[in-house]
């Protein structure tokens, strides 16, 4: 008889599928092109995709906001949020990447882990960094970093801001990095004796931790007295918005969401097939931490937003992501071109701020135009870069990966059968 829980009978082709077998299909399901190339028939979660465009449309807007029409305004003053959805969703995705092995009684291949997100980020990345080296004329901003802050990926950790803003961006990059090091470490062990209390803890700690800690640079370092407006914003940037201590909210939410999908699935038997009730509680959620920040980019003169804004905006992406993974419900509605955005999205990321700068400089009359006609060759011109990185660099690197993987794979069994031969 065909076993099919709330989400299986819809994901898979298959007869047979569990709530844990689930979490194994995230790849490629949140990433189209790994989708593409697994030999799996996977049906494709639109609203991941969804989110993953709305993520990179919303940071890309406030990136460029300036050169932007007046309409525009609205999402540009909070698209810096957009960075705090990609936290949560490489939460999810990686969460349910290091904690499937557990839940199938297997051990946690941590080099394999490593081997893969190596594919995956580094191509790309020191593309882009080659470029902000040798051609000059690429970087949006003056003042670059020394290359051992972004290739150790600590450039959010000793950035000197403001003197250094060139391929500042690169600072949520450090933070997914130093999540992707130390999460397997934690993972594993937590799962020697794992309970339900040990996470709660260790969670809670972490986002109390993270208010803690903003609270006392925010009232100690960034409003000290004495200080000038421009020196409290500098401190503010380097002491709270880019250090990865502070900015854990997003990723924490994300993986613990994987951990109900993958540990926990009878809980979310009960809300799965809710879709359009967890999308109206994220947006409430996620309303109030806008409301924390009066709708526009972190200061000093919202504490409200900078203690609690965070992790408010973060639960609140964390509820859009399970309205994304349930059965029913707005977001698993197909938008049209919301796939190729989510399959550029990381090249979109890395280019989209110095592509604006290099069309300014070809086309002079760009400059101080904010028409929709200005906003249509930014729009083009970023495609069309990401578009290429992704064809020349990503995605050749991605199959790479798949084969190199495979073989690893397959002399796994080649030795198993060696040392069993009656197997």
């Amino acid at each position: 008889m065909e076993r099919r829980g709330p989400l299986g009978s819809y994901l898979f082709r298959y007869p047979s599928i569990s709530h844990r077998d689930f979490a194994a299909t995230l790849r490629g399901i949140f990433l189209p092109e790994l989708a593409l190339l697994s030999s799996e028939k996977i049906f494709r979660l639109h609203g991941l995709d969804a989110l993953r465009a709305l993520a990179i449309v919303s940071v890309m807007i406030f990136h460029l906001q300036t050169s932007l029409p007046n309409a525009l305004q609205v999402i540009g003053n909070i698209g810096w949020m957009g960075v705090d959805l990609f936290f949560v969703l490489s939460g999810f995705l990686i969460g349910s990447q290091l904690l499937r092995p557990f839940a199938a009684g297997r051990k946690l291949d941590v080099t394999a882990f490593y081997i893969r997100r190596a594919y995956r980020i580094l191509p790309a990345y020191l593309a882009v960094l080659l470029l902000y080296f040798a051609v000059p004329g690429w970087r949006e901003r003056p003042g670059l970093a020394a290359p051992w802050k972004f290739v150790t990926f600590t450039a959010n950790l000793v950035m000197n801001y403001p003197e250094e803003m060139a391929f500042s961006h690169s600072w949520s990059l450090c933070i997914e990095e130093h999540f992707y090091l130390l999460l397997p470490c934690f993972v594993i062990w937590q799962m020697r004796r794992p309970a339900v209390w040990k996470t709660t803890v260790l969670v809670a700690s972490v986002i109390l931790g993270g208010i803690f800690l903003r609270g006392w640079e925010l009232f100690h370092v960034v409003r000290a007295p004495g200080l000038a407006d421009e020196e409290s914003w500098a401190l503010l940037m380097k002491r709270i918005y880019y250090p990865t201590y502070c900015r854990l909210d997003g990723l924490v939410c994300g993986i613990v969401l994987a951990s109900i999908l993958t540990f926990r699935p009878a809980w979310w038997a009960k809300v799965s097939h809710r879709g359009n009730a967890l999308f109206a509680m994220g947006m409430m959620i996620f309303g109030a931490g806008i409301w924390l920040f009066k709708g526009k980019y972190p200061s000093f003169e919202t504490p409200g937003g900078i203690l609690y804004g965070f992790p408010l905006v973060s639960i609140g992406f964390a509820f859009l992501v399970s309205a994304a993974v349930a059965s029913n419900g707005l977001l698993r509605s197909r938008i049209p071109g919301a796939r190729t955005l989510a399959t550029l999205a990381f090249s979109l990321y890395l280019t989209h701020k110095e592509v604006a700068h290099v069309d300014r400089r070809i086309f002079p009359w760009l400059e101080g135009n904010t028409g929709w006609l200005a906003a249509g060759v930014y729009a083009v011109t970023c495609l069309a870069f990401a578009g290429s990185l992704y064809l020349c660099v990503e995605r050749p690197f991605l199959l790479l990966r798949d084969r190199h993987m495979e073989r690893e794979r397959s002399r796994e069994v080649s030795v198993g059968v060696r040392l069993d031969p009656a197997s």
